[in-house]
């Protein structure tokens, strides 16, 4: 990729939250969506029409894997077919962002990591929380030593939605759950903070189709650092996440997964209030790491890493295996992954 010239997009799965990233892309710096593949040729080119009139629709993924003018692939299909699409994507060459979760199960995480990197394509996480503008900032004021050594956070994610099987989230089959469509949020949050941990203790209750509805989580990032984390389906709560350290703490108000601000408390200062908005709705920036990681002939985000993505994915599979939640994602076919029908 030039300077002169926009990342290519190809979205793969043209679903809600595809929609609301496509709603958003005037946004992105570099960047302009130009196929969208589905199994549905007519819901591929409605999701065109509406969103990105230039784009080139596709009936298949298949197709839109094989189109010679998509530079990276968008997948935003339910978490459980990840790593099918994210596999045959990387196949075929294409760089790819990948809808959090990444996966439904740390093995498979696993096995796109080490395709991507086999292949010396970048691939990376679509965890937008971390390229918000006030986020980054958050990194940068306790880097900078603000609230002395970081010993603790907390963080809740949650919504009540009525049980319904028919919905893909009460879905085992499509990874449906809490932790894998909000906790994954609170997580990854706590991970960016304080690093790789130790083991995980998680309570929960499970819906009547086998998938989680609620959980709390206890983290252990070793000598003494914790992260209490709650998500859930049963109970909306605000969505507040702190962070404790030796020397203040700080807040980040609802919803803190795309916050415009955060509050810096220290012992004997006043709070101060850092407000700094995203662009738009927030979705533009980890599309533009993208382009700059692709332009950089980087293969990771620093930002984002894979690393981290195994590391957040390895805490929500051992969440689940201790609340009894069977995850599993679709397998994958080495040898051509995008063979076998699709739910």
């Amino acid at each position: 990729m030039s300077e002169q010239r926009s990342l290519r997009w190809g979205v793969l799965g043209p679903g809600r939250i595809a929609a609301n990233v496509a709603k958003d892309f005037g946004n992105v710096a570099r960047g302009e969506i130009v196929a969208v593949g589905s199994r549905d040729l007519d819901r591929a080119a409605a999701f065109a029409a509406e969103h990105a009139p230039a784009a080139r629709a596709h009936g298949s993924y298949a197709e839109l894997l094989a189109d010679d003018g998509v530079d990276a692939v968008y997948i935003a299909t339910p978490h459980a077919q990840h790593a099918r699409h994210a596999s045959a994507a990387i196949a075929a060459g294409k760089a790819v962002l990948v809808e959090k979760s990444f996966t439904a199960t740390y093995d498979a995480a696993e096995l796109v990591v080490n395709a991507a990197r086999e292949a010396g394509t970048f691939a990376m996480e679509a965890m937008w929380t971390r390229f918000q503008p006030a986020v980054v900032r958050l990194r940068e004021v306790i880097a900078d030593g603000a609230i002395g050594e970081v010993r603790a956070v907390t963080a809740d994610l949650g919504v009540r939605r009525p049980y319904d099987p028919a919905d893909r989230l009460f879905d085992l089959a499509l990874g449906g759950g809490a932790l894998l469509d909000l906790g994954v949020y609170v997580v990854s949050f706590a991970q960016m903070v304080l690093g790789h941990p130790r083991s995980v203790s998680a309570l929960g209750s499970l819906a009547p189709s086998g998938v989680d509805a609620e959980a709390g989580l206890l983290v252990d990032f070793g000598h003494g650092r914790t992260a209490t984390l709650q998500t859930s389906f049963r109970s909306p709560s605000p969505g507040n996440a702190r962070i404790y350290g030796t020397d203040g703490w700080i807040d980040v108000p609802p919803r803190f997964h795309h916050p415009d601000r955060f509050v810096l408390h220290r012992a004997g200062h006043d709070p101060v209030t850092e407000v700094h908005p995203p662009r738009g709705a927030g979705y533009a920036h980890e599309f533009d790491e993208v382009a700059d990681c692709i332009e950089g002939n980087r293969t990771e985000s620093a930002v984002m890493s894979l690393a981290d993505t195994l590391v957040v994915q390895r805490v929500l599979q051992d969440a689940a295996d201790q609340l009894g939640v069977a995850l599993r994602d679709e397998p994958v076919d080495p040898i051509d992954p995008l063979t076998k029908a699709h739910r």
